[in-house]
């Protein structure tokens, strides 16, 4: 039957935010094991499936009906079509799919795309296991032989040191941070560390924290190296900026050790000899003898908010983003994975896993250090940061190393296969968050590429498609709901870092239509430093969003900004289209261990979620004062708050500029700089209010008012 969004839903009055806020915290520390299907590969500011589950199944249930209950519930959306215009990483469309309902995904980078096919469609296990193998047997031998040592062992890990000559003496200067290459997660723990010598690389192990040392070449080491921030200083003294010093040109690199799988099942670092530099200078003779067919990466950087600081390195190219053995190994499985002539679906996920694999295999990445994952991913910051003593990881990888196609393989595929054949859920039954399977329908797919196409497909569809969603072939009135996560309006520009991935993937053809541009960036992306262009965007979106919908539809998306022009933009955008904001909820947000949040001025935890109705529905905003609004906001925060859910200053900004610049537009003020500062004053009343000292309010449920669970600060979990 097809779903009728109730005239008032608990997604409007009674939004279970607690308890999805609970919930989504658990799947935030670990989404790719909480919501695999949507983890194959990278994509930014992927949401909480959780909570978007949460979302549709409250925008499905009646006012004052049990939404929790629904949550938990095998809750059946047959013949309703959900629409996501900023579909990314998929996760509304899987969501949707698993209660039933049709899916639309849209997203104007065919990356995202790419991902989002992963995360609906079905795989055949076994066709993708013997197209694995043949991968494997295409490559894996001369990739492996690539990683040895000269008595044959397999090497997991080679380090690497930036160096840059000294601009007055022209001495080569190795850009060490510190001589302390390798450590434990826990130093206090286990104090055991690999020191290099920064004046002749001699390898040995002694404590972190150690003070002076003589290395076994007689140099004397200290816990410092040759950089610190911008500058460098070389063997003669002189100080000098690193950036200047380049001098158009990039860093040289240089190994410096390696960590070894011995026989016995065990590490061992060692030195680089001359053996392992002749094997390098071998990849560099391969790489200039690839044949002209095979996968390299193509095309150039372009400026931007996230490619500059890469620029400034005089990173040009994306091939420069890897070494000859990187841009060797890499080639040798793209170009295998490129030539399969198995099944389609099975063929496009390995295309996916290869392409994630970039992810751990490049001269951004760095060494997360013992007790880890050990490769820090070049995203680990939201834009492309050089690393001055990058780790280069064997990319087919063994059992003992991490961020490489045979270990991703499993853990990502096979994880997400398992998961879209008997879906599991998190759910809280009173006796805390479980994960529970039955309760949603398996996940698998048929994929359309046109509205026609669509509409014809019985069973399980989903139409995913790279387009601007100002411009689509829906009908008029064809949608049920509309349920996204739109870009910010600045920070992570989404199409500069893809284009990181689209430099391999435009070669490799994943699926027919894949995009073969030199860039994923696109005109209409609704991304943009400028707010009145950002309004303009998302604008676009929401009117073709209003005309597709069904009358008596619904609109929810979450969003979270810490500029105010960004939130004055998007209500303005949804007053000039057509809709009301009914309401704005806040909730969980995506990424608890965010470092580019954690690093905020005013660090945030929550999304709100902004509901909308269309005007030519009749709908209004239902408050009837600026009083009430910030009243509103004010309950739904302090509910969070005595759920001991963690709520910050940041958060409280977002939603109560949302909360009352809805209303405020709803009585047609214009959202000028005086609304803008008198919002913003009583964000700031509602701050102290709701938070005080920060120590006035047990918010942490240990009876002290403290806000501190009792953890020692050396975060044991």
């Amino acid at each position: 039957m097809a779903v009728v969004v109730p005239p008032r839903t608990s997604l409007e009055s009674d939004f279970p935010a607690a308890m999805l806020s609970e919930v989504g915290t658990k799947e935030s520390w670990r989404k790719e094991v909480h919501r695999p299907a949507t983890s194959t590969h990278k994509w930014w500011a992927k949401r909480l499936g959780t909570v978007f589950r949460g979302i549709i199944t409250s925008a499905a249930t009646p006012e004052g009906a049990d939404a929790v209950g629904a949550y938990g519930s095998s809750l059946d959306l047959a013949g309703a079509v959900v629409l996501d215009p900023f579909s990314g990483s998929g996760v509304t469309g899987v969501e949707a799919l698993k209660l039933g309902a049709k899916a639309v995904c849209f997203d104007i980078n065919p990356v995202a795309t790419l991902v989002q096919r992963q995360a609906v469609q079905p795989w055949d296990l076994g066709a993708l296991e013997a197209a694995y193998k043949e991968v494997e047997s295409a490559c894996r031998a001369e990739v492996d032989r690539l990683h040895r040592t000269e008595d044959g062992r397999t090497v997991l890990y080679y380090f690497w040191v930036a160096t840059v000559d000294c601009p007055e003496c022209s001495e080569a200067v190795r850009l060490f941070g510190s001589p302390v290459f390798s450590k434990n997660a826990y130093p206090k723990r286990v104090p055991k560390a690999q020191i290099v010598c920064p004046d002749c690389l001699s390898v040995w192990e002694s404590r972190y924290d150690f003070v002076a040392e003589t290395c076994p070449k007689g140099h004397r080491v200290t816990q410092h190296g040759a950089a610190r921030g911008q500058w460098a200083t070389c063997g003669n003294g002189h100080s000098f900026k690193i950036l200047g010093a380049l001098d158009g040109a990039r860093p040289g690199y240089e190994m410096y050790a390696k960590m070894v799988a011995n026989p016995d099942g065990s590490k061992s670092y060692e030195a680089i000899t001359e053996w392992d530099r002749g094997l390098y200078d071998e990849c560099v003779e391969a790489l200039a003898g690839l044949p002209q067919s095979a996968v390299l990466p193509r095309g150039q950087l372009a400026p931007g908010n996230n490619t500059d600081q890469a620029l400034k390195w005089n990173f040009r190219e994306w091939r420069d983003f890897f070494n000859a053995r990187q841009l060797v190994s890499l080639s040798l499985i793209a170009t295998a994975i490129r030539d399969l002539t198995g099944p389609a679906p099975e063929r496009e996920a390995l295309c996916a896993l290869f392409s994630g694999t970039l992810e751990f295999n490049n001269l951004f990445t760095s060494f997360k250090g013992e007790g880890t994952g050990a490769v820090r991913h070049m995203f680990s910051h939201h834009i492309l940061k050089p690393e001055r003593t990058p780790l280069e990881a064997h990319p087919w990888g063994t059992s003992q190393s991490s961020g490489a196609f045979s270990t991703l393989y499993k853990s990502r595929l096979h994880r997400a296969h398992e998961y879209k054949t008997k879906p599991a859920d998190l759910i809280d039954r009173g006796a805390g968050v479980e994960r529970i399977s039955g309760v949603s329908k398996p996940v698998g797919a048929s994929i359309a590429d046109s509205w026609k196409s669509f509409a014809a497909i019985q069973g399980q569809a989903a139409y995913v498609a790279t387009r601007n969603s100002a411009e689509t072939d829906i009908p008029d009135g064809s949608v049920d709901l509309v349920v996204t996560d739109p870009p910010y309006m600045d920070n992570v520009h989404y199409a500069e870092l893809a284009d990181f991935f689209h430099a391999w993937l435009q070669n490799m053809r994943p699926y027919t239509g894949y995009s073969d541009a030199a860039t994923t960036r696109r005109s209409g992306e609704v991304q943009h430093a400028d707010p009145v262009e950002f309004g303009k965007a998302i604008e676009a979106v929401w009117t073709e969003s209003a005309r597709v919908l069904k009358p008596g539809g619904l609109l929810a998306f979450t969003f979270h900004q810490a500029r105010i022009s960004g939130w004055v933009q998007v209500v303005e955008s949804l007053r000039r289209s057509g809709w009301a904001v009914m309401a704005v909820q806040p909730v969980k947000g995506e990424m608890t261990t965010s470092v580019v949040k954690a690093g905020a001025r005013e660090p945030s935890n929550l999304d709100s979620v902004v509901v909308c109705r269309r005007v030519v529905d009749g709908a209004t905003n239902p408050h009837s004062s600026v009083e009430e609004a910030l009243a509103t906001a004010t309950k739904e925060l302090t509910d969070l708050l005595d759920a001991h859910i963690d709520v910050g200053a940041g958060d409280v900004r977002s939603v109560v500029r949302g909360a009352l610049l809805a209303h405020l537009a709803s009585t047609g003020a214009d959202l000028d700089e005086s609304v803008a500062t008198l919002v913003d004053s009583l964000a700031t009343e509602s701050i102290e209010t709701l938070l005080g000292s920060g120590s006035d309010r047990d918010r942490d449920g240990d009876g002290d008012g403290d806000g501190d669970s009792g953890s020692d600060g050396d975060c044991d979990s």
